[in-house]
């Protein structure tokens, strides 16, 4: 596995994250407890997670709680991430970024979680209602107190990164280290703005979907296979975008490489990318994402991808003079 800074830290984590979603709602507890331990073992580090995540909120925090608890130095050698935002019950203050929620939220979490601090502590989404000098004098109580070592942001647009870095500059804060941004090569509107701004505040981007729900996995091939069918948002936006799938499709086969490994290895050449989230089921799957590491992508294979799935420039270049 190779190691990357998250952002402008020193912090050091795999090219690849550790999604755990699907931990509960499709995934069981020893087969999740069973991912966790493999993916150590090909040295991913970097696992993440949401408060929200699971069939009742706050089921994946647990079962992960539970693996820390089983030992082996499982805690000490993963860099956590979870989040805050969704809500987390019918109750006033149950959701969003006020302070009194992120000190609840975080607590809860640590319980859930059966770990005294957490290393990087996300805002799921931007809050419009709550002011910056709030939000950041919450996070400073909770750095103080131990509790969190790094902010980041997931969702945000450019100028919502440049507002809470001004913030956090103003109280001489570090502010975000990170955005989790949906990214992939069906979906690259964070090229136009939000890309530039992690770029010059110095944020590691954690694209989430990178393989756009599975239309980026050979979707065609499996189709063609019987091994899956499509249904639903995804079955339409494989008709829609059918002629450029089997041109990616393709071009994988030209390259020897599994579509959703190129889907990945392609992430790992963009700017500011840390490291994508992979949500694997099985070892095959884990194995495949890994591939992508290894992957070296010719400035060839880059262009066809640049033609297959049109891109943006940098704003506003891309749609001004």
């Amino acid at each position: 596995m190779d190691f990357t800074y998250l952002g402008r830290t020193g912090l050091r984590v795999s090219r690849l994250c550790l999604g755990t979603m699907n931990f509960g709602p499709r995934t069981s507890e020893e087969d999740a407890h069973a991912i966790m331990d493999i993916a150590h073992e090909v040295e991913i580090n970097f696992f993440d997670t949401a408060n929200r995540y699971g069939s009742e909120p706050g089921e994946t925090e647990t079962i992960i709680g539970n693996w820390f608890a089983s030992g082996g130095g499982r805690r000490e050698r993963t860099v956590l991430a979870t989040k805050v935002y969704g809500e987390m019950g019918s109750w006033p203050n149950e959701g969003k970024l006020s302070a009194l929620n992120i000190r609840r939220a975080l607590d809860a979490s640590l319980r859930r979680l059966q770990t005294d601090y957490v290393d990087l502590y996300q805002f799921h989404h931007i809050d419009r209602n709550t002011p910056w000098e709030e939000i950041w004098q919450a996070i400073e109580v909770a750095v103080q107190a131990g509790k969190i070592l790094y902010a980041g942001s997931s969702n945000f647009a450019g100028w919502h990164i440049a507002d809470a870095q001004a913030a956090a500059a103003r109280r001489n804060l570090m502010g975000l280290v990170s955005e989790q941004s949906l990214y992939n090569l069906l979906v690259r509107d964070i090229e136009l703005e939000v890309i530039p701004a992690a770029e010059h505040y110095g944020l590691g981007i954690i694209p989430w979907s990178p393989l756009q729900g599975g239309l980026l996995g050979g979707v065609i091939r499996n189709e063609d296979t019987g091994v899956r069918r499509l249904e639903g948002r995804a079955a339409q936006s494989l008709t829609e975008h059918r002629k450029e799938i089997q041109a990616y499709e393709d071009l994988a086969e030209e390259v020897g490489a599994d579509p959703g490994t190129l889907a990945l290895a392609w992430l790992l050449t963009r700017p500011a990318v840390t490291a994508p989230i992979i949500g694997p089921r099985t070892r095959d799957q884990l194995d495949s994402a890994l591939s992508a590491v290894e992957l070296s992508l010719a400035p060839e294979h880059l262009h066809r991808l640049d033609e297959i799935f049109p891109g943006h420039k940098t704003a506003p270049e891309d749609y001004a003079w």
